[in-house]
């Protein structure tokens, strides 16, 4: 995160992404962005090196950047609008929690509400109502989200 991006700025961010995804950018065939200045000619070979298409978004067309601007929402309505961020490092704290309850706990519709790491939940089914006085409730992300499961 930086209060002003530059375009070398933005090039070692893609490069940090390349080096975090390691084996996983094999799996990926395309890199989507919009116009701004900052993905500069730089940006783009670092991902075409990599055997990834660079798309870049039309002009005026805030619809084709759609998952994007889905996950922006899904993260104002659910954490920053509730939560008041102190500075850069508590908003980098903030979002790495959220994360963590994005992908291992939150459900997905697309999912049949389960969530993304399934492989971290446990399959439990309500067969009795006394099963229901064993839920117990974590508070997580800074106390704004709650995650539910069943007491062992």
């Amino acid at each position: 995160m930086t209060a002003h991006p530059t375009g070398a700025w933005t090039v070692q961010q893609a490069r940090n992404l390349v080096m975090d995804l390691r084996d996983r950018i094999a799996g990926l065939r395309f890199v989507i962005h919009d116009r701004d200045p900052l993905f500069n000619s730089a940006f783009r070979e670092v991902f075409t090196a990599e055997g990834l298409r660079d798309i870049t978004t039309m002009p005026r067309t805030p619809r084709m950047n759609a998952i994007c601007e889905r996950v922006i929402g899904t993260l104002r309505r659910e954490l920053l609008d509730r939560i008041l961020i102190l500075n850069e490092r508590h908003l980098a704290l903030v979002l790495q929690e959220y994360l963590i309850h994005y992908n291992g706990h939150r459900p997905h519709q697309s999912r049949r509400q389960r969530p993304l790491d399934i492989a971290t939940q446990p399959s439990h089914d309500v067969t009795d109502l006394n099963d229901l006085r064993s839920i117990r409730r974590k508070p997580v992300v800074a106390s704004m989200i709650s995650e539910y499961r069943h007491a062992a």
